[in-house]
């Protein structure tokens, strides 16, 4: 299985919630995939001009294709959610999220050729980031990694994102029974997946 067809099976996936744009540059780094969440949330009494709360959950996720995960590359991986997600994408260059900030996910989804080995195992494991804004007031943003192999077929995450180890073991599947891919479906529709400004 090689990566291009498990990446555009795993995007297909997200799309169903996520905008995604392809490519992505950072830093003068292009990377073949990003993908944005946002979900907002209400509560008002009666009508909508008595607002009690709002809330606003947020998640970025990067798409990468490396040919073997080294440990270099997860330091760079960890340094881009500190130096570019977190500050960019989260805070919009401000001090502070927005006023409703609730949470938001700083995910990187890696699609690797070669097996890992155990040192790069062990810190996918460790592999934590986790900020609050006003002790928590304006809500906090945190780390999020996956990384699935191709030549073993293998899925690993950290601790906060190990939810996600179901999706990825299904995209093995899919690809095996020639499922549809994002690529596909934008061609059939007609349309473009979102660019970067």
């Amino acid at each position: 299985m090689n990566t291009s067809t498990y990446l555009d099976r795993l995007l297909l996936c997200y799309s169903n919630t996520f905008d995604i744009y392809k490519p992505y540059t950072i830093n003068q780094k292009e990377y073949p995939a990003y993908g944005y969440f946002y979900s907002h949330v209400e509560k008002y009494v009666l009508v909508k001009e008595v607002n009690m709360w709002s809330s606003n959950s947020f998640e970025h996720i990067l798409f990468v294709t490396p040919d073997e995960l080294t440990p270099e590359l997860l330091d760079e991986y960890m340094d881009v959610i500190k130096n570019y997600m977190e500050p960019v994408l989260v805070r919009k260059g401000e001090q502070l999220p927005d006023e409703n900030h609730m949470y938001s996910y700083m995910t990187i989804n890696v699609i690797a050729n070669k097996p890992l080995s155990s040192e790069v195992k062990k810190r996918i494991r460790r592999f934590k980031y986790e900020k609050g804004y006003k002790f928590n007031m304006r809500g906090f943003s945190q780390a999020h990694i996956a990384v699935a192999t191709m030549e073993d077929e293998k899925v690993y995450t950290n601790f906060v994102n190990r939810q996600n180890k179901k999706l990825f073991k299904q995209v093995f599947s899919d690809v095996k029974e020639n499922k549809i891919g994002f690529e596909e479906v934008l061609a059939k529709q007609g349309i473009e997946c979102f660019k970067q400004a």
